[in-house]
């Protein structure tokens, strides 16, 4: 266990994670909500990434300038995300600025205002974001594949939600979910860098005024297994562009390791086989890859590729031929060992700043309720051979099995 790092409970629901870095001169602040998109209902889809930006809107004792002002004349930075199954608020800052930045976050998240007119003026800025993204085919792709591949359940939502709830939360509607789902779980503060643990402990037991529930997870339920399912969108667009996939294991499962090195030899990275063999050797797509997107009990994994009309059926039998390799022949040795390196040096290099290393401290700890070392990590890793891999390609990789969306030219 690290020792630089400390777990501290506190009566009211809340617990801090505060992991020391004095040879930084930065830190990271996160307030961690362990509620996303995944906990709405239909009606309400949306309402957890409008409640993340309204909270920036003003408090009982800031406006909405103000908050900025005091952060950005101590040379932070204030920026949120919300997760299917989490919501986070964030500060970057400078040694010796900690106190400034756990004030206007714990103000932020426990006095927010809702108010009528400053939401009404939210929901165009978001209604734009969504615009934005319904014109970029690389974006809602996969939001269309994840709704087909998890049917009817919450985690098939998309977090900007649908323009019509966007235009209808107002004040009532937007309070009553903020008491409901930030006050249902714990409140997890988590801090990396140039930070002291007693100093974090004292400004908690300072300015966390409410009480919170001592309930670390919301209920949530799996997706049932859907049959596979084809969805064609027209847009007016030049490219095919094609998801083809299917649902597999989540975090907590012991097979997460290997579904992410499969990930790796088959499709991300220019050495991988499905780049290879698509876009080195036939030159017929600029856009090729795997990917995993990943919730606690279950994965969303797919092959995302753009290509031009003539050349569409032509992609998509390559990347089935080379599932079908995948699975009568397997892996090798030296493959596996390469893909181990590729994911445990990424993983070390997405932790070289304090946010990454914030954001890993929080996500073990909602999802293990301990902080998982780096190390036990690559022993799980190391333990995967290639018959493990092709086990699982066997499951995920059949043609039946696949779940498509495709967006073509509108003609």
């Amino acid at each position: 266990m690290n020792t630089n790092i400390n777990i501290t409970e506190y009566d009211n629901g809340v617990t801090t994670i505060c992991e020391t870095l004095n040879e930084l001169q930065s830190f990271t602040l996160g307030f961690w909500f362990n509620t996303g998109s995944r906990d709405e209902t239909k009606e309400l889809n949306g309402i957890s990434h409008f409640i993340e930006h309204t909270l920036f809107k003003g408090t009982k004792k800031r406006s909405a300038k103000k908050i900025s002002d005091e952060i950005e004349q101590t040379g932070g930075y204030l920026n949120a995300f919300t997760t299917k199954e989490h919501t986070c608020y964030y500060g970057r800052g400078i040694a010796g600025t900690t106190a400034k930045m756990f004030s206007v976050l714990s103000d932020m998240v426990q006095n927010p205002l809702f108010k009528e007119k400053e939401i009404r003026k939210e929901g165009k800025v978001i209604l734009d974001e969504l615009y934005d993204i319904l014109d970029t085919p690389e974006e809602f792709i996969f939001d269309e594949f994840e709704q087909l591949l998890f049917g009817s359940n919450p985690l098939s939502y998309p977090i900007i939600g649908e323009e019509n709830n966007i235009l209808k939360f107002n004040h009532d509607l937007i309070s009553e979910y903020f008491m409901q789902k930030y006050f249902s779980g714990k409140l997890l503060i988590v801090a990396s860098g140039h930070i002291d643990n007693d100093e974090l402990t004292n400004l908690t037991r300072k300015y966390i005024k409410e009480t919170y529930s001592s309930v670390n997870k919301p209920r949530r339920t799996k997706p049932r297994a859907q049959k596979p399912k084809t969805k064609i969108i027209k847009h007016p667009v030049n490219q095919f562009y094609s998801i083809i996939g299917s649902s597999s294991v989540g975090y907590n499962n012991r097979d997460y390791y290997t579904l992410r090195l499969l990930s790796i030899i088959l499709g991300e990275g220019s050495s991988s086989r499905l780049f290879q063999a698509l876009r080195e050797k036939s030159g017929i797509a600029y856009q090729i890859n795997t990917f995993v997107n990943s919730y606690s009990d279950i994965s969303a994994f797919g092959t995302y590729f753009s290509t031009n009309k003539s050349n569409r059926e032509k992609a998509k039998n390559i990347i089935l031929d080379e599932f079908n390799k995948f699975i009568e022949k397997g892996v090798t040795e030296r493959e596996l060992e390469k893909a181990r390196k590729i994911f445990i040096g990424n993983t070390i290099l997405s932790i070289e700043n304090t946010s990454s290393r914030m954001n890993r401290l929080a996500n073990s700890y909602l999802l293990f309720k301990r902080i998982k070392p780096l190390e036990e990590s690559i022993n799980e890793i190391a333990k995967i051979s290639p018959s493990d891999i092709s086990r699982l390609g066997k499951k995920i990789l059949l043609p039946n099995s696949f779940t498509e969306v495709s967006v073509i030219p509108k003609e």
